[in-house]
Order: C-alpha cells, then structure tokens, then sequence
C-alpha cells in the first residue's frame, strides 16, 4: 500500500473508532430509556451496507465513511402538529395510505399529510411500504372507537419526545460522556503501564550570563524551594518565579552531589519583558500508580478544556487557530502516529476522542452542547422553540463551523502538501 493510501486508511479507521464511540453513547441512552433507534451508522447519509438488530436498530457503514450518526425516533424541533392524533388514526384504520388519501381522510393538502406520514413514519407508528415509494403501512391496531389521542401517546412512547427534560438532556449528554471517559481510560492505561516523561527540577543547562549562571548554579543541581518555599515540581518552580519582577533578588536552595546549598539570584527579563531566571529543565521518566495515572489523566483532561477555551478569547483566537488541525491534518498525524507504535497510536486516539467530546458540548447548534442549551431554554420559558427558528440557530451555527473547518482545512493543505 503506498504511503497516501496509507494515511487515509488510518485516518478512517481513526474517526470511524471515534464516531462510534459517541454515537454509541447517544445510542445506549436512548435505548436504556425506551426510545427507537432507527440508524447507527459511520459514514455520511447514503447507500449504505447495514443489517438489523434485534432491537429493529439499523447496524451499518455507509458508502462514505466519514463521520456518522444515530437517529433517534421522534428529535424532530418544533412543537408536535396539532393533526397528528387524527392522522394517525385515519392512518392506522386505513392499514395502508398515501398522501393523498391521508389529505383527503382529514382535510388537508398534500404537502401536510406528507409531513404528518413523514414524522408519524419516524415515530414507528407507520411504516413505508416496501412495493411503492408512496404508501405507509400501519405499526399500530386501533378500532373505529379507538380514541386518537391515546393512540397517539401509544406512538409517541418510545420516541425521544416522551422522555422528561432530565432524560432528554442525558440522551445528547452520552456522547460527550463516552468521548471523556474513553480519553480518560485509555490516558490511565498508557501512563499506568508505561509511564510518562516530565520537567524535573533538575537543571539540564543554565544560560551563560544569566541570574541563575551568576548565582553559580549549574547544570545537574537540583532546585529544592525558592524563597524558604519548597517547590514540588517544575510548574511550582515558574510560577514563582513569574510573580516576581526582573531585577527582584531571590533565595535559591539546591542540591548539588548530595548537598544542600543556598544562593541567591538576580531575576532577568526576556525579551518579551518576563521575569526569567535562565535556567532549562531536565526530564524525568515517572511510574505513577493507577491513582496518580488516573490524577494525571484529568489534568490532562482541564488542559484541553483550557485549549479549547482559547478559541473563544479575542486575544488567543489566531494563536489557537493557527495550531489547530483539520481532518487533514489530524489524518496525517494519526498515520504518523500509528506508525510510531501502539503507544503513540493510543494517545492520539485518546486526544482526539477528548477533543471531540469536548467541542461537542459547547452550547452552539448542532453540537450536542447547542441541543442542550436549546432543551433548557424549553424548560424555563415552559413551551417548545419553534421549527423555523430552531433550524435557523442550526444553520447558523453550522455555518460557523462548517467556516472554522473550511480555514482549517485550507491551512492544513498548505502546510502538509504546499509548504511541506
């Protein structure tokens, strides 16, 4: 297989991993509260090879296997039609109807007996008849003294719209939660098993003519506490020294061979005007138990949470752009990094899941995050948004992104294959 192929290969395999991480998420939710699920797919919507479950859940990949999706009965927006009860009535008595005969059994055009056949199919109520594009067959039995509104909640019971606000809420939550926990997981295990590299305190190089050089530290000395403060780590260690203003004097404490000295520097300036003291960290190999691995990996979880917040800063927004990656660039690094070996292939998968459950619960349509805000906008105002304007806040935030994504694409290509 040449190199390109490749790349695509582990760049589907990747996100096709990834999709059915999240969508499996949604997925499960919706099936522990009852609610039909037609589709769970990877790919984007087309011809597809799928088989069904026992739960009448499609199973399949689609001719383009990018992305994915699982519809959920009944997460059509906007408030339910008022003529719902009495179609699916004249629909279930008739056992088999079109448009034309539902418009004319109920008194409507075609185009709204075709909407009412359409969200009634999507409930299950109805079925689409598998001789003709055009006729449904009856789900459900009912008499003529049935009455419609019953057979109406009969419907409507295992759809998404029958859940409570709390329900709903954890349906569209679950992907998000089986991207973090997945991350988290898969973070524990590596740096469990195999550990992970940090800055020690332990100088690697001091820079000549520096605070730290004319203080007489040097490479190998380890630094202990600043100021009678005990520094536990590197990150301790800048900290401190960044609260401080160049020209501040400071008490150093260090080892060197097993013994324990003190001096004192001169804090410098860098040339962007920040206090330094000159000095580079080593590294250390650490072995943290399951705990320590499980601490660390939601450290790691907040600083993707940071990363992703820097979008949303006037003063960051370039910065983090231009250090994001599209699908381009990510399918060139998952390639890269499966070739690297397990490990690395391991800790890409897990970013990238922690990294799509995290931009998925921002509170911008359609991410599950917009969805959210949407459902408790419904809670507090006491009414359903309406249609139009629920696809418009959709479109709107699609736009935007689909914009992000376009820029992002577009630099990846010039920096992978132009620039190279």
């Amino acid at each position: 297989m040449t190199e390109a192929g490749s790349t695509i290969l582990w760049g589907v395999l990747t996100f096709s991993i990834l999709v059915v991480i999240h969508e499996g998420g949604h997925f499960l939710a919706a099936r522990a509260f009852g609610v039909k699920v037609h589709e769970f797919m990877i790919g984007l919507p087309g011809p597809a090879i799928r088989f069904r479950g026992r739960s009448g859940t499609a199973f399949g990949i689609t001719a383009i296997p990018l992305g994915g999706y699982v519809r959920i009965a009944g997460m059509e927006p906007g408030p339910e039609d008022p003529l719902l009860a009495p179609a699916l009535k004249a629909a279930t008595l008739a056992g088999r109807t079109d448009a034309n005969r539902l418009a004319a059994d109920i008194g409507v055009d075609i185009d709204h007996a075709s909407r009412l056949l359409a969200t009634l199919a999507d409930w299950g109520a109805l079925e689409a008849a598998t001789d003709d594009e055009v006729s449904y067959l009856a789900a459900l039995e009912a008499d003529p003294d049935a009455d419609a509104f019953e057979l109406l909640d009969r419907a409507r019971s295992v759809t998404y719209r029958a859940l409570s606000k709390p329900k709903r809420i954890t349906v569209l939550v679950m992907g998000v939660v089986a991207n973090l926990l997945t991350a988290l997981l898969v973070f524990t295990t590596v740096l469990g098993v195999w550990g992970y590299y940090t800055q020690s305190l332990t100088l690697y190089d001091v820079a000549p003519g520096s605070g730290a050089a004319e203080a007489g530290l040097r490479a190998g000395d380890r630094i202990t506490a600043i100021d009678g403060k005990e520094v536990p780590d590197w990150m301790a260690l800048t900290t401190a020294i960044s609260r401080m203003d160049p020209g501040d004097s400071t008490e150093i404490a260090y080892v060197r061979a097993d013994d324990t000295r003190t001096t004192f520097a001169v804090v410098g300036e860098s040339e962007q005007g920040a206090p330094i003291l000159g000095v580079v960290s080593d590294v250390e190999h650490v072995n943290p138990s399951i705990g320590e691995a499980a601490i660390e990996s939601v450290r790691l979880t907040g600083l993707v949470f940071m990363a992703i917040g820097r979008f949303f800063s006037p003063e960051t927004f370039q910065e983090s752009v231009e250090g994001a990656r599209s699908i381009v660039g990510i399918t060139v690094e998952v390639a890269e990094a499966a070739r690297s070996g397990p490990l690395s292939y391991a800790w890409i998968v897990a970013l990238l899941s922690l990294s799509l459950g995290v931009m998925n619960i921002l509170p911008i349509p359609p991410l599950d995050g917009g969805k959210v805000a949407m459902e408790l906008v419904e809670a507090v105002t006491r009414r359903p948004l309406g249609r139009r304007f629920s696809l418009g806040l959709s479109l709107s935030g699609a736009i935007l992104l689909f914009s992000l994504i376009g820029y992002l694409m577009y630099a990846d290509v010039v920096r992978y294959f132009i620039e190279g």
